[in-house]
């Protein structure tokens, strides 16, 4: 013997087992009918029941979650429509405090103006008195303490405009 007869071989098969698949699905299926234990009008039957059975709790899913939406959805818009309230009425109670404090600013020019116009006269009446009254003092009153409270007067009118 030579050393030629001695060498391995090789076979290949060429298959796809594509054959194998449908020979395969082919003695499943023969199996199947012969092995069930309903007539396939049984077996329709029950599959469309399951279907039914499905598309029901698949509806009742789909309703709960719209309602879950729609109540988040109004949940988080009542919120932000009471956010909005209670900036509006942070708002107007700011604006009335600084209406408020206005007033009280005008009411404290008018009476300080009515007390240096009192002070005033007097002054003048005691100096026609002739009483010891200092002239420089009066000249000092009526000049800066009248500009001042003009002064006063027209900043508080500007400010009633803006209002």
């Amino acid at each position: 013997m030579s050393s030629e007869d001695n060498r391995p071989v090789v076979v290949v098969e060429r298959s796809t087992g594509l054959a194998s698949f449908f020979w395969g699905a082919l003695f499943g299926a023969g199996i199947a009918l012969l092995m069930a234990p309903r007539s396939g009008e049984e077996t329709r039957e029950v599959l469309r029941a399951k279907g039914r059975r499905l598309r029901a709790r698949a509806q009742d899913t789909a309703d709960d979650l719209q309602g879950r939406l729609e109540g988040g959805y109004e949940r988080a818009k009542a919120r932000v429509e009471e956010g909005i309230d209670t900036a509006r009425s942070s708002v107007a109670d700011v604006r009335a405090g600084a209406h408020d404090a206005v007033e009280v600013g005008k009411a404290t020019v008018h009476s300080a103006r009515e007390e240096l116009e009192r002070r005033l006269s007097e002054a003048r009446a005691a100096r026609k008195a002739g009483s010891s009254f200092d002239p420089e003092e009066e000249d000092e009153l009526e000049e800066d303490d009248v500009s001042d409270l003009e002064d006063d007067e027209e900043d508080t009118a500007a400010k009633d405009e803006t209002d």
